[in-house]
């Protein structure tokens, strides 16, 4: 037999590893249950340089972990389409692609004129004797511009915007700001561009209100060149429209400027292929069941389609177009009505078209298994957003006072180098939303508080989705934290919240050298997790970590106030009668 089948032979007796496109040294250590050090010796015998804390790429994990007796799986994607951000035609035949209508979302402050712009568009874009079907209201509508059809996300503002690309879902192609022309930028103008920027997609800006007495586009003009966005009149390259929502004037103006980006942005989709779209909005009707907005992005949806929209299923039993009417099926960049899924999905939800509903739920099982959200933290930057071997880390930093933001912007940009790069998606003062948490998620960054806390809601919304928020009082440790988590030096560190208190009311034998104290808990609770304090006649004797806890025979997680449980600690046996245990857990800690 040759060497190489030798080799070959070799490999397929190898066990089989996930790893993924970037692992850190240790989490590889940790993956193959072998000392970090010896990985990194591994490497350098192949003549890779790295510490235990630097990330390597796939294809050298591939490499090292043979020497430990292990090769790397396939990468998966049965799930991972699912959950894809964006849809392209790469790898779609080119014979099978076709031109389809732009997607436009209007963003901007909440006065400005949006919902007006839009029933502008779409009432003077609507024949006469169907006016009737704009009472028919969803989400999301198609208008017809010189034989051209654009369709427009008529969503509550970048708060969905940014849900949707949370959730997986790069939907919008071209992005309008809306500006009034007599307030010009306000706070939500801001957030807004924040948002388009961070969604990487082309923006147009529409000067609003042009026909009010005190209306000066000029002056919005100046306010933008002040964001670094310079319009065309300027000079620039941002096309700037001014309009009257009113009168209509500038409209058509908009809508062309609209088909000639969408020109220049060359977007199409393959017509053929199984349906792939994105949820804008879903509800409850009593007559006709769950009843879901759909945009479809690539491919042909049609009535009697099996589909998989985030963790439920269901078999289209009708399809509605933007005005109600009953349609069979629906193309690329069409917003629709659908009937049949069994439960509402969530906004930002992507749609896939499968087989049949054995593979449905199929689909949804592996996913539930893998529901779990990476969580999004300023430890983990190091090991994220690697390119060009340039680390970067994305944060949104909110402030108490607006004197902060250039204190704070200045000192984290001088922390760029050639090899390191602090991207702030968006800084500003004010309380810690939801709608930051929410541009955290679509942006995988870390938010930041300087002496300023999260409001409850985003709090809650932040533990739900995995985004780290940190608080910060001093500038500099500030300052030395993001700088260490760049460099993968930042450590983690923790202080013991208080969590309950119990007495040991008997002593059980198990086996010749364990006890089980039985513990009565009177303040607060005990989990499976917590460390504990043994207090004896008023001194604490020791210090250690529950090993098991149990509620009668049963294994449990917790033992809340008023109950009885069993327990053992971790190195400790010399229980007695009226043993006071204190309970603690743990959480991060930041300066």
């Amino acid at each position: 037999m040759t060497n190489e089948s030798s080799n070959i032979n070799q490999e397929t007796n190898l066990a089989a590893l996930d790893i993924p496109a970037a692992i850190s040294v240790s989490d590889l250590a940790n993956l193959m249950d072998v000392n970090p050090v010896e990985v990194v010796k591994g490497l350098m015998r192949g003549g890779y340089m790295f510490a235990v804390n630097d990330v390597i790429e796939r294809d050298i994990a591939s490499i090292v972990i043979q020497l430990f007796g292990f090769k790397a799986n396939p990468l998966e994607d049965t799930v991972q389409t699912l959950v894809s951000l964006s849809v392209g035609v790469e790898n779609e035949d080119p014979n099978e692609v076709a031109p389809r209508p732009p997607i436009i979302t209007i963003l901007g402050h909440v006065d400005h004129g949006k919902t007006t712009l839009l029933d502008s568009i779409r009432k003077s874009n609507v024949v006469e004797s169907e006016h009737g079907g704009i009472t028919q209201h969803i989400a999301a509508y198609q208008v017809n511009h010189e034989s051209q059809i654009i369709t427009f996300l008529d969503t509550p503002g970048h708060e969905a915007f940014t849900a949707m690309r949370a959730r997986g879902a790069q939907v919008t192609d071209i992005a309008i700001l809306v500006i009034a022309a007599d307030d010009g930028i306000m706070p939500q103008t801001l957030e807004a561009i924040d948002h388009i920027k961070a969604a990487g997609v082309p923006m147009i800006i529409t000067i609003t209100k042009i026909d009010i007495p005190n209306a000066n586009v000029d002056n919005v003009y100046r306010q933008l060149s002040e964001q670094n966005i310079l319009v065309e009149a300027w000079g620039g390259d941002v096309i700037a429209v001014p309009l009257s929502a009113i009168t209509g004037e500038g409209i058509p103006e908009l809508l062309e400027n609209i088909l000639l980006v969408s020109e220049i942005s060359e977007l199409k989709a393959n017509p053929n292929r199984n349906a792939r779209g994105v949820v804008i909005e879903s509800k409850l009707d009593r007559s006709r069941g769950v009843m879901t907005t759909i945009l479809v992005q690539t491919g042909t949806l049609r009535q009697g389609d099996v589909v998989v929209i985030g963790d439920t299923y269901g078999k289209i039993k009708a399809i509605f177009d933007d005005k109600g009417q009953k349609i069979i099926e629906a193309g690329p960049s069409k917003p629709i009505e659908i009937m049949g899924v069994n439960d509402i999905p969530i906004s930002g939800s992507i749609i896939e078209v499968v087989k049949d509903e054995r593979e449905a739920k199929d689909i949804i099982s592996k996913k539930s298994a893998q529901a779990l959200r990476e969580g999004i933290t300023l430890q983990e930057a190091h090991s994220r957003n690697i390119s060009d071997s340039i680390r970067h880390v994305d944060l949104i930093i909110k402030t108490d006072v607006q004197g902060s933001i250039d204190a704070v912007k200045t000192t984290l940009e001088d922390l760029n180098t050639e090899r390191i790069k602090v991207n702030i998606i968006r800084i500003a003062s004010g309380g810690i939303t939801e709608r930051d948490v929410m541009l955290a998620v679509a942006s995988k960054a870390v938010i930041i508080g300087f002496n300023i806390l999260p409001e409850s809601g985003a709090k809650i919304l932040a533990k739900q989705e995995g985004v780290e928020i940190r608080h910060y009082t001093i500038i500099y440790k500030l300052i030395e934290d993001v700088a260490k988590a760049l460099e993968g030096l930042l450590e983690t560190e923790y202080q013991e919240i208080y969590t309950g208190r119990g007495s040991v009311r008997a002593i059980f034998s198990v086996g010749r050298h364990t006890k089980v104290a039985g513990v009565y808990v009177n303040d607060g609770k005990v989990t499976r997790d917590s460390s504990v304090h043994i207090i004896r006649s008023g001194k604490k004797i020791f210090e250690g970590n529950i090993t098991t806890l149990k509620h009668f025979k049963n294994d449990v997680k917790e033992v809340a106030n008023g109950f009885e449980g069993g327990l053992t600690i971790e190195n400790f046996n010399e229980f007695e009668e009226n043993d006071e245990l204190e309970f603690y857990g743990f959480e991060e800690i930041y300066q």
